[in-house]
């Protein structure tokens, strides 16, 4: 039996109580509320009986079919299709709590208009003409965008933070700032170069990384965190929804910003060093500068 089947099976055994739709409404949630509160109870009595309540699994199981009976008349109030409201929950969760290979959003372009799918990028320590502790970013030998420092009144390691750019690019396939800074725009195509390339798409990513980095710092910078609030996910959705970008789960957006700021952590620690990437592994990981590569180090791995 799929849920289409079982709502039209449900609305033949639903007693009308009279009264406007609002009223049928009301009881119905009233009814959900209560029949989830079953469910708690017969928990609950397990909690306290144990083995003496053996028949604690029938019990759940006909509680939870209570719970389903009102869901699908609920939705047969609202005119909602619970076929259609399970699988785009499916669709829902999985984008959340599931990440898997990300797809090369590039790949039709030539290869001098695409991201790059591996090396290492260099974050030199260097100071400002002002005197301020700043940071070079180097790829194949070459010097990539403009010295940066915290650009803050208090110091808070933000010099760093093209590395958010880099993780975005190597484990979501998307960066319009990285593209800019190796010079890997996707000129080839008018509409692609303006569009998902040019100042708009900039700064959106630079927003995300500004909005993320606000939140970072409420939370020590994600150490020991290992799950994001959803309304900072559903911001980057909003921002991301013009874009190529749309097409990424929040899991993935969850894991490229975490490892991300595992590299920059590391960055900031040792005030510079080197982030390796490999785009078809999943793979960002922090290189304290002159270590040699180490096969097991895995800090990006879907």
């Amino acid at each position: 039996m799929d849920f289409r089947q079982y709502q039209r099976q449900t609305a033949e055994t639903d007693q009308p109580a009279g009264g406007d739709a609002v009223t049928r409404l009301e009881i119905y949630l009233l009814g959900l509320g209560g029949e989830a509160g079953s469910v708690a109870s017969e928990y609950k009595k397990r909690l306290r009986d144990g083995e003496a309540h053996s028949q604690w699994l029938p019990r759940m199981s006909e509680e939870l079919g209570d719970v389903l009976w009102y869901l699908a008349a609920i939705a047969s109030e609202l005119d909602l299709d619970l076929q259609e409201v399970a699988q785009s929950n499916i669709v829902k969760t999985r984008g959340r709590w599931l990440t898997g290979a990300v797809e090369a959003l590039d790949a039709r372009f030539p290869e001098a208009e695409q991201l790059p799918r591996r090396g290492e990028y260099r974050f030199v320590p260097v100071t400002s003409s002002t005197g301020r502790p700043a940071v070079e970013l180097w790829f194949d030998g070459v010097r990539a965008g403009d010295l940066l420092t915290d650009a803050a009144h208090e110091p808070d390691g933000y010099r760093f933070h093209d590395v958010f750019h880099l993780s975005y690019a190597s484990l979501l396939g998307w960066s319009p700032v990285t593209r800019s800074l190796l010079q890997r725009k996707r000129r080839s195509d008018a509409a692609t170069d303006e569009n998902e390339d040019g100042g708009r798409a900039i700064v959106i990513e630079e927003g995300i990384s500004a909005l993320v980095f606000a939140y970072a710092m409420q939370h020590h910078y994600l150490e020991d965190v290992h799950r994001l609030d959803q309304r900072l996910l559903d911001s980057i959705a909003l921002l991301t929804s013009t874009t190529e970008a749309r097409v990424r789960r929040a899991g993935d957006w969850e894991r490229a910003i975490l490892v991300g700021f595992a590299c920059f952590r590391s960055l900031l620690a040792h005030g510079g060093g080197a982030v390796r990437f490999d785009a078809e592994a999943g793979l960002l990981e922090f290189v304290p500068t002159g270590t040699a590569p180490a096969e097991t180090r895995g800090t990006g791995r879907g």
